[in-house]
C-alpha cells in the first residue's frame, strides 16, 4: 500500500462507525453522512463497497463537494428530504443536532462520528416525536482493521486520493497549519524518509 497504509487505521475507525453499539446485529449503513472531509469519504466508500445504495453526502464547502466515487455531494441546502433512516454526522459541528433530528423518519438514528469542540444538546420533543436514536462512534476495534484490510486488498474499498498533502518534519509546522486550516487538506502526511 506504501504510504496509503497510513489510512488503514482511519479506515477502520470508519468502519467501526457501522459496527458500534450494534453487535450480533447487521452492519448499519447511512442514507446521509454530513461532512465530505476524510472520515465522510470513507463512510461514503465502505457503503458502496458493501453494495448499497449510496448515500447521500452534505458539505458547505465547495471545494470539498468534489471527489465523490460512486455517490453524490450536495449542499445541504439542495435537500428538501425529510425521511432520512441514518444520518452520519461527521462534520464536529456541536450545533448541528437539532437540523439533522428534523430530517429522520419516524425510528430513524444520528450517528455521531465527528470530533465535537463544545457540548452537544437537542431539543427533546422532536427527538421524542421521532422516537430519535444516537449512537457515538469511538475508536476501531481490531475486527474493523481487518475487515477494511481485506476490503482494500480485495480492490473493493481504494484509499486513492484521500492524501492530498506531504511536508518534510523540518516543515510541521506548516504542515498543521495547513491540515487543520486548508478546506482542501484531506489528510497530511510527514514524510520521514528522508
Amino acid at each position: 500500500l506504501g504510504v496509503k497504509g497510513v489510512l488503514l487505521a482511519l479506515a477502520a475507525t470508519a468502519h467501526h462507525v457501522f459496527t458500534v453499539g450494534r453487535e450480533g446485529l447487521p452492519l448499519a449503513y447511512p442514507d446521509l453522512i454530513i461532512g465530505h472531509g476524510i472520515m465522510g469519504r470513507l463512510l461514503a466508500r465502505l457503503t458502496v463497497a458493501a453494495g448499497l445504495p449510496a448515500p447521500t453526502v452534505w458539505d458547505t464547502t465547495a471545494a470539498r463537494r468534489e471527489g465523490a466515487q460512486g455517490y453524490r455531494v450536495i449542499h445541504p441546502d439542495e435537500d428538501s428530504r425529510k425521511d432520512y433512516g441514518a444520518i452520519y454526522d461527521v462534520s464536529g459541528d456541536a450545533s448541528i443536532l437539532d437540523s439533522l433530528i428534523a430530517r429522520l423518519r419516524p425510528g430513524g438514528e444520528v450517528v455521531l462520528a465527528g470530533f465535537y469542540k463544545q457540548s452537544i444538546s437537542f431539543a427533546y420533543a422532536p427527538a421524542f416525536m421521532r422516537e430519535a436514536q444516537i449512537r457515538v462512534a469511538a475508536e476501531w476495534k481490531r475486527a474493523d482493521l481487518l475487515a477494511v484490510t481485506e476490503l482494500v486488498h480485495s480492490g473493493r474499498l481504494s484509499l486513492d486520493g484521500l492524501i492530498t498533502h506531504s511536508q518534510t518534519p523540518g516543515r510541521a509546522h506548516e504542515a498543521y497549519e495547513t491540515a487543520f486550516a486548508d478546506p482542501e487538506c484531506l489528510k497530511m502526511v510527514l514524510d520521514w524518509r528522508h
